[in-house]
């Protein structure tokens, strides 16, 4: 998809399409059981991606279309982090473009995605470990939108964002993701969007294509241990070593890794794309379980 295509798409959205899936919403946990929808952690990178037609995009949207269609989207992005756990309540969020020096064709984009309240009623009583609260004032950030709008570009399937307790142990979002797995039997689609390296203080603008060395261990390390069910030693990931330190100097981009392996069975497929390493020290490396 390119730009032109992008706010095209964003313009028409119909409206007919979003009121009947707020309806869809409403009735939501009247739906039968679903064979287990899978599951996708999205190294969403720049905000860029969103309307650029490049390698990452065309991958997303690779992924978009071989997804059984989902009855609603929740999603846990690096860029919503709260004190205490929320999940978003209103029936149609907004667009934040939470970020800024882009091009004014990225701030023009809208993605008037439908939201879900019983979707969100639903994961606040799927979790018993701590209290999720309800919001009315946050929307769909660009971790959110900006790899959405290319998986379901005519904005067509609700969308609720759970966000970050800052508080929380990467062992307590683990654990509190795999209370959410009952969701993925009720044709849910969760989606994790961040990086697994990210360190935007260490950004190598003459490297577009490529990684330190440091990051591409770390990211080599990463990917081994999801192959391989080493989800103690990545949740765990700040007694790792050096490369791991380096790599994720803040937990928000990370974390939402945790939340997708956290929801993975056992002995369930894992595959991995868009698996590159640019500008130094960004992992686009993305996750697909199930």
């Amino acid at each position: 998809m390119d730009r032109r295509q992008a706010l095209h798409l964003m313009s028409i959205a119909p409206l007919g399409a979003a009121i009947g899936l707020l309806e869809l919403g409403r009735s939501l946990d009247t739906l039968p059981a679903t064979p287990p929808m899978p599951v996708l952690f999205l190294g969403h990178g720049s905000p860029l991606n969103a309307i650029e037609d490049n390698e990452f995009s065309r991958g997303w949207q690779g992924i978009g279309k071989d997804l059984p269609r989902p009855n609603a989207i929740l999603c846990i992005s690096a860029h919503w982090e709260t004190r205490g756990t929320f999940v978003t309540g209103m029936e149609k969020p907004r667009t934040i473009h939470d970020f800024g020096g882009f091009p004014q064709a990225l701030f023009d984009v809208q993605y008037p995605a439908p939201g879900s309240p019983v979707l969100a009623e639903q994961t606040q009583q799927a979790v018993t470990s701590t209290h999720i609260g309800i919001d009315h004032q946050w929307g769909l950030d660009h971790g959110a939108w900006s790899v959405i709008i290319h998986l379901f570009p005519k904005a067509d399937v609700p969308v609720v964002q759970l966000s970050l307790d800052r508080s929380l142990s990467p062992q307590q979002h683990y654990d509190l993701a795999r209370e959410l797995a009952v969701l993925r039997r009720k044709g849910v689609l969760i989606i994790g969007s961040g990086n697994m390296v990210h360190n935007l203080g260490l950004i190598d603008w003459r490297n577009p294509e490529g990684g330190y060395d440091w990051a591409i261990e770390a990211n080599s390390r990463m990917k081994e241990l999801i192959m391989n069910e080493g989800h103690a030693q990545l949740a765990d990931y700040t007694n790792q070593g050096r490369t791991f330190q380096l790599s994720i100097p803040t937990a928000e981009h990370y974390l939402p890794l945790l939340y997708v392996l956290g929801l993975k069975d056992r002995k369930e497929p894992v595959s991995l794309f868009n698996d590159r390493t640019v500008m130094g020290s960004i992992a686009m490396t993305s996750v697909k379980v199930g």
